[in-house]
This record gives structure tokens, C-alpha cells and sequence, in this order.
């Protein structure tokens, strides 16, 4: 029955955006991460993003970690400044002692701007947090 399916809520996982500059090409860019703020490893960590608005989709984007540390994170993908003016989702599915954990984050279309960032955890950078 639904009601005997527990559905665990996530906590102390965030995907950020943070803006770094790029040596090779010689400009700041956008790169999207994943923090792990739990007190345990991420196992089978699935991400899949995509970004819509009522005209346009991106393509969808599949990327995976076999494990993400206890206060860590890890660079999931970067972000082109074009699709800033989509809504951009990343779906989050990994395993944590032993139970599934489910998430779809948003960055709301313009969202990612230098003026939202925030001090983030685990990294020493200032970043964008999705919703």
C-alpha cells in the first residue's frame, strides 16, 4: 500500500552553481556542483538535468559517482551562460545506509546571478543554491 512506503526526505545535499574562472579559456564560468553535507558517503549517486522554459528544452544530461564522501562534493557539469534564461532541474537519486534518497532541484529561470550567491557548505566558495 502508498502508505507503507516510507519516502526519505533529503538533507545536507545541494547542487550549487559557482562561478570560477576558467584558465584555459580566460573566463568566468558557471560550473554546477554537488555538496555532501551529510556525516556519511553517497552511494550510486545519479544526477540527470535538463533545462525547459514553454519554447525551449535543452538536452538531457546524465552523469553518475559510485560514491561522494562525507564532506565533500564533486563537479557535476558546466553550465553555458545561454540556458541562464531556462528553468534548469537536476534530479538527484542516490543510496544512504542503506535507503534510497529522491530530489528534483531548481534554479529558476535567471536565477543564477553573482547577486543570489551565498557562502556554501563544505566548499570555500560563495555559489548559487538550488531550490
Amino acid at each position: 500500500m502508498k502508505k507503507d512506503i516510507e519516502i526519505p526526505e533529503v538533507k545536507d545535499v545541494y547542487i550549487a552553481a559557482v562561478k570560477q574562472y576558467n584558465e584555459d579559456f580566460r573566463t568566468y564560468d558557471w560550473n554546477i556542483y554537488i555538496i555532501n553535507d551529510t556525516r556519511s558517503t553517497l552511494e550510486t549517486v545519479l544526477i540527470v538535468s535538463q533545462g525547459s522554459d514553454q519554447k525551449d528544452v535543452t538536452s538531457l544530461m546524465r552523469h553518475s559517482l559510485k560514491e561522494l564522501p562525507s564532506k565533500s562534493y564533486a563537479k557535476v557539469e558546466f553550465m553555458e551562460e545561454s540556458v541562464h534564461r531556462l528553468n534548469n532541474y537536476f534530479y538527484v537519486t542516490y543510496f544512504l545506509e542503506g535507503k534510497l534518497y529522491d530530489k528534483k532541484f531548481e534554479f529558476p529561470s535567471h536565477s543564477i546571478l553573482e547577486d543570489n550567491a551565498v557562502s556554501l557548505p563544505v566548499m570555500s566558495e560563495i555559489g548559487v543554491i538550488a531550490r
